[in-house]
Order: C-alpha cells, then structure tokens, then sequence
C-alpha cells in the first residue's frame, strides 16, 4: 500500500504596513498563517511550511535596525511557543521560519519544526546569505547557519529544510539526501527579473538529483515602501523525477497541497543510483576554500 503524505505551503502577501509598529505587523501576519492552517486542517494536511520570515515584510529590502525588533528566541519565543499549541491541535506538522536571536548581536535566517504532537524537533539555519545586488541586504541582518544540514524525523515523513538562497547550491541539498530527507522545504522570498528564470530549473533538479521530494513557497506581491521587485508566487511541489506535481498562481494569497507517495522515492533511487555510485574520494576540490 502506498504511503500518501498529505503537505501544504503557504504563499501570501505580508499583512499591514512596515510603517507599523513591528509587533502590530507580526501579529497581522500571524493572524493571516493562522486562517490558512485552519485551511489546511480542513482538507487533512499533515505537515505544512510557511515562506521565509513570515511574521514580517522581506525586511532585508533596507538596512534599518529597527528590525532587529522583529527578531525571537527559538524554541522559546512567542511565536515557535504559539505553533506549538496549534500543531498539537491539528496533529499537523509545522515548519516556522523566523528571525532568530541566538543571544545579543548574533541572528540567524531560522525555520523551527514542530512535530505533529507539539513537541519542538529542532531548527536548521539559512546557511548561505546573500548580498547580491540593492534590497536583499541579508549580511547585514543574519549570520550564516552554524548547524549544517540536518533531517527531522516527523510523525509522517523524514524532512529538511533549505532557505530561500540556499537553493542555488546543490551541495546542501545533497547533505540533505544523504541525511536520509524524503520531503525537503525550502521557504523563499525571491522576486521576478532576478530568480524567476531559475524558480523551475534548480529545486527540480535537486529533487531528480537526490531522489526526494521538493516543497518550494516563494510570497506574493510589491512590498512598499522598498518595492524590490515582484514576489511572483507560484510555490510549487515536485516529485523525486522533478515533476511539478501542484503550483499555485503567480499572485494569489494560497495554500498549495499535495499527496506525496514516498514509495516513489525507493521506487527512483532503484533506477537512478546516485548515491551509490557517487565517489566521494575526488570531490576534494568542492570542499577547499
């Protein structure tokens, strides 16, 4: 019998004005997540991922510290604490990227995940940070990941997450593959002139590459004041030949769901025996600085 596992992701527009008091802005975004899990528990999803630093506009549009405001302990602040209660009370699994504070100064690109039950599983960490070109001015705000690439074992499935710009880099995924990921996330902000011609091309191939399923959200929308550019949506699921499976629309407010069959990730790896045939004794070069 196959093993169906039903997931979700959300793709929005960040709720209320960065003029806004920041906590009056998270609690509007947070406020929008809630209605969509409640979506998602309606139609019986079983692990659902938000986009990059949901709680917020794409902040990193501008250098201002004020942001640093927006910034939460994990696994212990509201909002992780929050998802919790609403995991338990769904039976769903959660994936919550949000700033995180580790101590005074040091901040990192995070997304927690929470088990079906509650129970807090563990966090990875953006590790590649941009700064390529005006309004993605990530290094000003996050320090890169110190956890590497690890999978979670969730009540349905054995997931990873990638963030936003760690997509454009197969290496991680590959950790992901060889850590045993089935379902691995990737929640983005990426805008249209910048990343779109490769929105199709790169998380596929990770997914053909490794033999897993892919979840990618990217949010929708023109955020003012900064207007970086077109948040172009289309959040999407593929399979493990790197099929798209479900998209959703370019600038719509919505929830994406799919019924993944993890006995199609035994049934490709048999056929296409990446990792069995991968020689890692002349991949030295990849590792140097």
């Amino acid at each position: 019998m196959a093993k169906i596992v039903k997931c979700g992701l959300i793709q929005a527009t960040n709720a209320g004005s960065p003029e806004e008091p920041i906590e009056k802005i998270k609690q509007a975004n947070i406020d929008k997540t809630l209605k969509f899990i409640e979506q998602a528990a309606g139609k019986d999803v079983q692990i659902l991922c938000m986009q990059e630093i949901f709680t917020t506009p794409y902040f990193c549009a501008e250098q201002q510290p004020k942001w640093y405001s927006a910034v939460e302990k994990i696994p212990d602040g509201p909002t992780v604490k929050l998802m919790q209660e609403i995991a338990r009370k769904h039976g769903m699994v959660l994936i919550v990227p949000i700033y995180e504070e580790e101590m005074t100064g040091v901040y990192y690109n995070t997304a927690a995940v929470i088990d079906a039950d509650g129970t807090y599983l563990g966090k990875y960490r953006k590790n590649h940070i941009p700064h390529t070109a005006p309004g993605f001015w990530e290094k000003f705000y996050f320090k890169p990941g110190n956890l590497g690439y690890p999978a979670f074992d969730t009540a349905f499935a054995r997931i990873g997450v990638y963030i936003c710009y760690d997509r454009h880099f197969p290496e991680g995924a590959r950790a992901l593959g060889l850590a045993g990921a089935e379902i691995v996330f990737n929640p983005s902000a990426t805008v249209a002139g910048l990343s779109e011609y490769l929105w199709e091309l790169e998380q596929p191939a990770h997914a053909a590459a490794n033999g897993y399923f892919v979840g990618a959200i990217n949010r929708v929308g023109h955020e003012q004041p900064w207007d970086v550019g077109e948040f172009y949506g289309k959040s999407y699921f593929c399979d493990p030949r790197g099929q798209i499976i479900a998209q959703a629309s370019r600038d719509n407010d919505e929830l994406v769901v799919a019924d993944l069959d993890l006995d199609q990730i035994r049934e490709v790896r048999n056929i296409w025996q990446f990792f069995r045939d991968r020689r890692p004794e002349s991949y030295g070069a990849l590792v140097k600085e």
